[in-house]
């Protein structure tokens, strides 16, 4: 198995999403690369993301970025739908320094590439969210989502 990080605003949506993919084996929410080791304290710089961990026999990143990008603006900055500010920002981070190449030649490979402003960059840091924020769409279906139904059940499994 292997594991990318996705930030693509509100993480319920993100997560409830990515749940449904070919391939993928498991998530979590969580922080990338604040500055802090804890849920405490004042904003440390963290984007909210998805662990998603993986089967590359079933899926490649390369996949996993088209379907990721059915569900983000690309060209929004610290913004997706109504979530505004810098932890809602898009991106993606990973330890695996392949991974990073491969998000960042999906990009590059884009005709619009050059107004793309998802980050792509090495996860430095993950702190898992608190308990209600893990599968929160499917515990609390009608809380607040950016990302319309149609597509966040648009490959449900079964």
């Amino acid at each position: 198995m292997e594991v990318v990080y996705f930030a693509g605003g509100c993480l319920w949506g993100v997560q409830a999403f990515i749940n449904t993919l070919p391939g993928v084996t498991f998530t979590e929410a969580g922080r990338a690369n604040g500055t802090s080791h804890t849920l405490m304290g004042e904003y440390d710089g963290y984007a909210e993301c998805v662990k998603t961990e993986y089967d590359p026999k079933v899926v490649t990143l390369t996949r996993l970025m088209e379907y990721y990008f059915e569900i983000i603006d690309p060209y929004s900055l610290n913004q997706q739908g109504a979530d505004v500010g810098e932890k809602y920002r898009t991106g993606v981070y990973s330890e695996n320094p392949k991974h990073l190449e491969e998000a960042r030649a999906f990009i590059n490979n884009r005709p619009d590439g050059d107004r793309i402003v998802v980050e792509v960059l090495p996860l430095t840091n993950y702190v898992r969210s608190a308990e209600e924020h893990q599968d929160r769409l499917t515990r609390c279906p009608d809380d607040y989502c950016h990302i319309p139904e149609e597509l966040l059940s648009k490959y449900k499994k079964g």
